[in-house]
Parts: structure tokens; sequence; C-alpha cells
């Protein structure tokens, strides 16, 4: 009679290589490290959302390239150029700095409580940025963009509320230079209403206060006079028909409307509005240091981008006015 051959144990979460993704590996790496980014560090669900892509993306890499071996420990930098030079092979190299970025903080993560050794990601070589100026609106473009919600009142196409509501929301991105996230998170007892300043959480909870405007300023006493059903401390300052707080996807689609009827780009973002807000402060003589407190930048490096806008704005005017240009 043949002996049969002894069954070989079954590998355990630890050891066995997913196929893509295993589930086991998902909620054992990185389901805590999710916990930590969006309960700590209270990141954007965008954000949490692309650094779980970047992760997935280098699990699939590692699995098919032979790499895995159940834990995300001891990988050489050798290996994490390999899978750069690979990577630029599907994705633009703004994509691929950003999944670099969310692998940094992963591996950080991890090695601050042990789990694994180094850091593989840190002195990685990444392909240089292109140099892209930030998009931003005229003072003309602006105003008419901003006419929008009054004009679609007028011709009685569009509620007083949603009018007044899409108004005051394009009126904070521009006039206060929020983020769209820190548009929607606004809650009434965040804000000064007789000093028209806003108590914004910004990324990485990092807290800061912003002027509205005084239009902004204007636009919002009239919404919480006339349309705000609670306004208590921690209602939600801009909300929808029901009264619920507004996500960040109806402030882009309800931009794209506005832009529409001004005839401007649809492809430009609510963050232009922010890019708009600095560019103009710039060119009316603002700080710099400044205008990186209002916008809530952790480095002057990265404000210092709109100053190249201002320059090339002066370029073009000087080239257009000056009988030498």
């Amino acid at each position: 009679m043949k002996k049969r051959s002894p069954q070989a144990p079954r590998p355990s979460a630890t050891d066995r290589s997913p196929t893509a993704i295993d589930e086991a590996v998902l909620s054992d790496w990185w389901g805590v490290f999710a916990d930590y980014l969006a309960l700590e560090r209270r990141y954007s669900a965008y954000t949490v959302r692309n650094y779980r892509q970047a992760f997935e993306h280098f699990t699939g890499w590692l699995v098919r390239g032979g790499h895995w071996r159940g834990t995300f420990d001891g990988f050489t930098p050798r290996i994490m150029r390999d899978f750069v030079i690979e990577a630029q092979r599907e994705f633009g190299r703004r994509t691929l700095h950003n999944h670099a970025s969310g692998l940094r903080a992963f591996y950080k993560f991890w090695q601050r409580r042990g789990r694994v050794a180094k850091n593989p990601l840190i002195g990685l070589m990444l392909p240089k940025l292109e140099k892209r100026l930030p998009q931003f609106l005229t003072e003309a473009q602006m105003k008419l963009l901003l006419l929008g919600p009054q004009r679609l009142l007028e011709n009685g196409t569009e509620t007083a509320f949603t009018a007044w509501r899409d108004r005051l929301v394009m009126e904070l991105l521009y006039g206060g230079g929020l983020r769209v996230s820190e548009v929607v998170a606004l809650n009434y007892g965040a804000v000064d209403f007789e000093s028209g300043v806003a108590r914004v959480l910004g990324k990485g909870r990092k807290e800061r206060l912003c002027p509205l405007g005084r239009i902004a300023a204007e636009v919002l006493a009239k919404w919480r006079r006339e349309f705000a059903r609670d306004d208590g401390p921690d209602a939600p300052l801009v909300v929808d028909a029901k009264h619920q707080r507004l996500g960040v996807r109806a402030v882009q689609l309800l931009l794209k409307r506005y832009l529409a009827l001004a005839g401007l780009p649809l492809d430009l973002t609510p963050h232009k509005l922010r890019h708009s807000y600095a560019t103009h402060l710039l060119n009316a003589g603002a700080d710099l240091r400044l205008v990186q407190e209002l916008l809530g930048h952790a480095s002057l490096n990265t404000t210092q981008i709109y100053t190249h806008v201002s320059v090339a704005r002066l370029r073009e005017v000087y080239a257009k006015a000056h009988p030498r240009a």
C-alpha cells in the first residue's frame, strides 16, 4: 500500500503571499496605519485613499516580482530603486512622488512601533518634478465667477437658499483662502462674527486664524440670518437642502456649474480659488510670510511658488506696456 505523504501545514496569515492584496495583510499592516492617519493625524479621506492606493500598488509589485516574504521588513534600497524604476512606466512623476510619500509615512509608522528595522525609502532618489506654476483666475475672472449665483437667482433658475449657499462657499474659498475640506468642516462655533475671522483646523491638525474678508463676512451673516436652521457652535456652516453638512464632491460640482456659466475652463478646481487668493495677495504687495501663515503652509518653500506667478505676471505687463520690452 502506497504511503500517503504528510500534508503540509497551512500557511499562517503572515506567511502566505497575497495574490493581489491579501485581506489578512490588509488588516494586519494597513488597518492600524489607516486608523492612525484618520484618527490621530486627522488626514483627509482623500489623503488616506491615496496612501492606500500606494500601499496596494507596492504590495502588488512585491508579489508579482517574487519579493514578498510575509512582511514589509528587510527590503533593501536596491529593491526600492527597482520599484521606482518600474513604477515610472505606470505613473506620472507627481503621482510617483505622492506614492513615495505615503510609503515613507507607512514605514515611519511601523519603524516607530518596532515592526520594521529600517525605512528603505530614506534617501531614495526620485525623478525630478517638472516645475509647474499654479493655475489661478484673474481678478476680473474671479468677479465674474462670484456673480454667478446672483445671476441664477435673478433669472429664476435657482432658489435663494442654493444661490446664497453657493455664493458663500466660493467667497470662503477665495475670500478666506480656505481649502475645500476646511470649508465643509467649518462649524458656526469656529467663526468670530464680529471680527470676521474663522478658526480653521488644517492639515496635520494645525489650527490657524483666517480673516474671511468683508464681503465673505457679509454673505455669511446674511446666510446665518436668513437660511440657517441651526447655528449652534457645533452646527455645520455649509449645508445642503436637508441641512446636512455639504461634502467636498458637492462643492466641486457646484463650482463647475458656475465656471460654465462664466465661460471659464471646467478643469479648474476649488483649490484654484485658493491659488487665486494667494496670487492676488502677493500681487498687491502682501508679505510672503504673512501669506504663508494665512494659507497654513508648514514651509515657506510651498508658498514661494506664488512669487513666481507674480513675477511672471509682472513680466507680462512689462512686455505689453514698456516701449523697450
